[in-house]
């Protein structure tokens, strides 16, 4: 049974168990159906969500590759806390959206229609923390919006990212020096080491990169770009899903940059790709960041959409 949720909120929602999987059915007064599902149960979510997002596959790849890790790895793959996982049913009984939350990161919400962000909030778990929300603008704004509502914590932007998926490759030329190598185990203290790095650089909160590592290691999910038997620059990716990786991180030490190590890893990371059968290959950027934008899309990356991520800061302490 999820965690934290009680029979009737203080909106007025009903919280009404649905099925053997322990799914909570949050019901709005006067909604006929209309309804958010919710569960920790990642295959119960897959089981009635993935469809959805397959549907999407591109706008939905974080959701996808999230939840297939922790498919994969267990539920605690990124961090100690519980997973939770919801779905919008319409009254017809199609699911129109959907979301994850790994605490601490920020809640995974895909596209939404406006009527159905408000619910969300309102049938949130009382007690459960959450940090902030990623998603289309639009919906990550309706969400904050009527987060500060409820809670009075005050949104404000901590990262503006926009899709890429790969076109047609256009391998760098001339290309540096050096050849791409699949990261090896002997090359985890120097992965942790970068991991590490990029996500205090990028003010990322993904866990422990030490997981992270061990978890990309284990089916060959780094790629290094050595020179002369010195690793210069790496580039994770995704496991597939459905015919589909996401690249990330992407990492060059500031000493290394410019250098066109970055684009060369990134380069060979899609070709192997592409010759393992994957059928969309893509990667965020950062908007902020105009110079690996540039390069990405030389490379043949094409931008699909734009999403923003909105931290919650707590609401001042009575008194304050």
């Amino acid at each position: 049974m999820t965690a934290g949720f009680g029979e009737r909120d203080a909106a007025g929602w009903t919280a009404r168990p649905v099925g053997k999987g322990g799914a909570q059915r949050w019901l709005q007064p006067g909604s006929w159906g209309v309804a958010w599902f919710t569960t920790e149960s990642v295959e119960e979510y897959l089981a009635a969500a993935g469809e959805f997002l397959m549907s999407r596959l591109v706008e939905n790849t974080v959701l996808v590759t999230v939840a297939e890790t922790l498919r994969v790895r267990g539920m605690s793959a990124f961090g100690e806390d519980a997973p939770l996982f919801g779905w919008w049913l319409s009254a017809d009984g199609a699911v129109e959206s959907a979301f994850i939350h790994t605490p601490p990161s920020p809640v995974l919400l895909t596209r939404a229609l406006r009527q159905a962000v408000e619910p969300l909030v309102e049938c949130w778990p009382r007690g459960r923390p959450l940090s902030g929300v990623d998603a289309g603008e639009e919906v990550a704004s309706a969400f904050a919006s009527a987060w500060q509502r409820r809670t009075v914590a005050t949104p404000h932007l901590h990262h503006r990212g926009r899709l890429y998926r790969l076109g047609s490759l256009v391998l760098p030329r001339p290309g540096p020096p050096g050849r791409p190598r699949v990261a090896a185990l002997t090359d985890r203290d120097l992965l942790v080491a970068w991991v590490t790095a990029f996500q205090e650089e990028t003010s990322e909160v993904v866990g422990n990169a030490a997981e992270r590592v061990d978890d990309r290691l284990s089916y060959g999910g780094f790629t290094l770009w050595e020179v002369d038997g010195a690793s210069v620059s790496m580039a994770g990716i995704t496991r597939p899903a459905g015919g589909m990786v996401r690249i990330a991180p992407v990492y060059t030490p500031p000493a290394l940059r410019r250098m066109g190590y970055a684009g060369a890893v990134t380069a060979a990371v899609s070709q192997a790709a592409v010759d393992a059968g994957a059928h969309e290959v893509l990667l965020f950027t950062d908007l902020a960041n105009p110079t690996s934008n540039g390069v990405y899309q030389r490379l043949g990356f094409e931008p699909v959409e734009d999403r923003v991520t909105l931290l919650f800061a707590p609401a001042p302490a009575s008194g304050e």
